[in-house]
């Protein structure tokens, strides 16, 4: 499909997953008991908005047809969107903001890697197709290894499903694989048609089943502060904080920045691991690589 289509199959896509959400009585409608439709009918949505049911219908057919601001702060009234769904359902319909969709390289500004390689949490920049970029050591001793991760896999979506390290990493991985696909979507909204994000997740649904199951279901999330627990295989249990930062000269890479939590004492596991790896030299999260000496010596440095 062309690009335009494919924003048209994404908004169509997003329309019928949130009327199927809304029940009659959340907009003063009685349902019959015939009813078969789960959610609104169509012509209920188009009756509520204040437009026809013939437009409304040819928007979930995906024709090539303009819309208004008004009419989508009515359909965003109708079916209850919060804030994120909104800006998702306006990028889809107008193409707003712009993207350049010029499959161009991205790099970091040699500055921005050096204050990586200076702080000394866990950080790494992702870009607009969360492109794996830049990383610092702490960030390869605490989550993975990115140095040795190919570049065409060195993407955090497809690690998140593909790589059993990382997986075994995370604390509830379901949860925490479907709330990386709600964020990412909203990326992927913003770059509707892009033949470089349709081909990720191709190969995403190509792999991995959970994807697959995950990815129709049309999840939004916004980007906020996050606590997260973790078990890592030579400390033990941990709760790392996350956040998030945009490069104001390059908007779409953001830096996530993962900070120890008190709980579990993790700070100082969050020490042990970023030292046992400057020392070892090698991937800290494959346990079997590290001498069985030393695991000793970083076990025994643990609190008891």
């Amino acid at each position: 499909m062309k690009q335009d289509e494919i924003r048209r199959q994404e908004l169509s896509d997003f329309l019928r997953s949130r009327r199927a959400r809304v029940s009659p009585a959340d907009v003063g409608l009685s349902a019959s008991p015939r009813r078969r439709t789960a959610g609104l009918r169509r012509e209920e949505v188009a009756q509520l908005a204040g437009i026809s049911v013939t437009w409304y219908t040819w928007l979930e057919q995906k024709r090539p047809i303009k819309v208004s601001s008004g009419t989508l702060d009515n359909l965003a009234r109708v079916l209850r969107l919060d804030s994120v769904e909104r800006i998702q359902l306006f990028q889809l319909a107008l193409r707003q903001p712009v993207v350049d969709i010029a499959c161009q390289r991205e790099t970091v500004s040699p500055l921005l890697q050096r204050m990586l390689d200076q702080t000394a949490m866990p950080a790494f920049v992702l870009g607009r197709r969360w492109d794996v970029l830049a990383w610092n050591l702490s960030a390869r001793a605490f989550l993975l290894d990115f140095q040795r991760v190919s570049a065409d896999e060195r993407n955090l979506v497809w690690l998140y499903f593909t790589d059993r390290a990382l997986r075994s990493l995370m604390v509830d991985w379901p949860t925490r694989a479907q709330a990386v696909i709600a964020l990412f979507r909203c990326d992927y909204g913003r770059h509707a048609g892009d033949p470089y994000f349709v081909e990720l997740v191709q190969r995403l649904i190509a792999i991995s089943p959970e994807f697959a199951e995950y990815w129709p279901r049309y999840d939004l999330l916004s980007m906020t502060e996050r606590s997260r627990q973790y078990r890592h295989p030579l400390v033990g249990s941990m709760v790392v904080d996350s956040m998030m930062f945009s490069v104001a000269e390059k908007p779409e890479q953001r830096i996530s920045v993962l900070l120890p939590s008190a709980k579990m004492d993790s700070i100082k596991k969050m020490q042990i691991l970023i030292e046992a790896f400057r020392s070892a030299e090698s991937d800290i999260s494959l346990v079997p690589q590290i001498p069985r000496k030393e695991r000793k010596i970083v076990k025994a440095s643990l609190p008891s």
